[in-house]
């Protein structure tokens, strides 16, 4: 396991913090499953950064298309319109900035414009995606696991193993850019919870996330406000903070090094104190 992750700007070194980063989610989008249409104006979406931050963020992960189940697909100028004026007004806020975005030219004007990560849940397999962070020496690399694509990723997901599947996915990716000459201190790694996931696998892979840390980077957990929590606890979305606490401080018991959240100082909290015990 690798004692960095290099973020653009920015280095996190874990041999110096005991609990995960917390990467707040930034959605600059109508439609989004939690908070969609909340934070769509670039004024209201720095806003809630600035919020982000004074509750002590680590990373700002800005999306500007919604991935959710049977979401449709965002025109490129579209999704740029939304997420560049966003980081064009925060590129030097003092926290690292990631793009969430599956699409070659975005990322490129992201990165251009001052982001320092891109978290892409295709895991860089569409056209240019690759080529796109070769062209940027330092930005860090998020690559999750999704089984198809968001419109019909929850049609009867199906694994041999969910755990042996989705690790050797995410094996064979890490493989492949480090092939292509970039830096394993860049990657880290997301099983995609909910993506492409029933209920049962989701909390197989919840309850064995250890074993995902022996591919040697980082593991993210993102499982806030997801629907797994609503089977679970049957609160509907902006009800399920406890649970995304709870699951966010599980996933850091079970090796995560980020955790993707909307509610940062409520993890943020339960983390320092989980780091306090656990030092």
């Amino acid at each position: 396991m690798p004692t960095t992750w290099r973020c653009g700007r920015f280095l996190f070194d874990f041999s110096n913090r005991k609990r995960p980063i917390v990467m707040g989610i930034l959605n600059a989008t109508p439609d989004s499953f939690s908070d969609g249409g909340k934070f769509r104006t670039p004024k209201d979406a720095i806003a809630q950064a600035e919020r982000m931050i004074a509750d002590g963020v680590d990373l700002i992960d800005i999306g500007g298309e919604s991935t959710r189940p049977g979401a449709e697909p965002v025109e490129l100028q579209e999704e740029l319109d939304r997420v560049l004026p966003v980081i064009e007004a925060l590129k030097d806020c003092g926290v690292p900035l990631s793009i969430d975005t599956y699409k070659s030219e975005t990322m490129r004007q992201a990165l251009r414009a001052g982001v320092d990560c891109v978290n892409d849940i295709w895991a860089l397999r569409q056209h240019g995606s690759i080529d796109a962070v070769l062209e940027d020496k330092d930005c860090g690399i998020v690559l999750m696991h999704m089984q198809r694509d968001p419109l019909t990723m929850q049609f009867n997901p199906d694994y041999q193993d969910v755990i042996v599947d989705v690790k050797q996915f995410l094996k064979t990716q890490v493989e492949l850019l480090i092939a292509k000459g970039i830096g394993r201190d860049r990657i880290a790694i997301d099983p995609g919870f909910g993506f492409g996931k029933t209920l049962e696998h989701n909390l197989q892979m919840l309850a064995n996330f250890a074993q995902f840390s022996s591919l040697g980077a980082p593991v993210l957990a993102g499982i806030s406000r997801k629907s797994m929590l609503g089977k679970i606890t049957g609160k509907d979305t902006n009800e399920r903070v406890a649970a995304s606490v709870a699951a966010a401080v599980m996933a850091a018991d079970r090796g995560a090094k980020i955790v993707r959240v909307h509610d940062v100082v409520e993890t943020v909290d339960a983390l320092k104190l989980w780091e306090a015990v656990n030092t």
